[in-house]
């Protein structure tokens, strides 16, 4: 104190041994701004604030993958509970394509591998395509398209009836055709796939309207001579596929002859024999 009872300006502050605070004179510590090194120095602009929510997401992400996998693999929910066939027929029965199937009740929806079912069916020689899908959720689709028979084709004491590609789809016995006979050159090989064949199929999709109920042969004794013979005793030689609409216009002028052959294997060269 000063001489007069008055403190000495700085007196009411005491100095810290370190010289890191300084008390005011209010008794109140007041504290330096905090160093680089300071706990309390401020966090970079670029730090996480919030470490856990980044955790929390993750941890999201693989709970929803995990239910996901189980629903699919796992769950009761999402299994094959019925089997649905489309296109059978007496030919092609349900149960032989469920047989062929191998599509088991119970079974994980996601599980069903569409392509092995298919070729599976496919095996049926009756089908001629098939097509599996899965209708969710719990419903597996087997749609099949049989094979159609278009000729008759005479064997020792039956015929095979064939489709459009020589694929036998079912046997009958000898007596009146059921189908317009097929005469094809003999083949190691079988019909199946034979170019004859098809080339006949194409020409009877090819004939008039009007004539193909009149069909009671064919023959092709290569895929460019399909020759076709009527009810009534007249011929058609029609040649090779093609040219459909020249062909049917030219053998429309040529029937009014009432001729036995009618020739339009060419066309714009057109002819009849009788």
């Amino acid at each position: 104190m000063t001489a007069g009872g008055r403190r000495a300006p700085g007196a009411g502050a005491a100095v810290a041994a370190d010289g890191g605070e300084r008390a005011s004179a209010t008794g109140r510590a007041r504290r330096p701004p905090a160093g680089p090194g300071h706990p309390q120095a401020r966090r970079p602009e670029g730090g996480s604030r919030h470490p856990w929510r980044a955790i929390s997401l993750a941890v999201a992400v693989i709970g929803l993958v995990a239910g996901v996998a189980w629903a699919l693999l796992g769950s009761r929910f999402l299994i094959v509970r019925s089997v649905q066939v489309v296109g059978a027929d007496r030919l092609v029965p349900r149960s032989r394509v469920l047989a062929a199937a191998k599509v088991s009740v119970g079974e994980p929806m996601i599980g069903v591998n569409a392509a092995a079912v298919r070729q599976r069916v496919e095996h049926i020689s009756q089908v001629a395509s098939v097509v599996v899908s899965r209708d969710w959720p719990a419903t597996v689709v087997i749609t099949v398209r049989p094979r159609v028979p278009l000729f008759a084709v005479g064997r020792p004491g039956h015929y095979r009836l064939v489709d459009a590609d020589g694929v036998t789809v079912r046997t009958s016995a000898r007596g009146a055709p059921p189908l317009p006979v097929l005469t094809v050159p003999a083949s190691r090989g079988g019909l199946a796939g034979d170019p004859a064949v098809r080339a006949a199929a194409a020409v009877l999709g090819e004939l008039p309207h009007s004539l193909v109920g009149q069909v009671r042969w064919l023959s092709a004794a290569t895929s460019a001579g399909v020759s076709v013979g009527l009810a009534d005793g007249t011929i058609i030689d029609w040649g090779q596929p093609g040219d459909a609409g020249q062909k049917s216009a030219e053998l429309a002028v040529l029937m009014r002859t009432h001729a036995h052959v009618y020739d339009v294997s060419t066309p714009g060269v057109a002819v009849t024999k009788q």
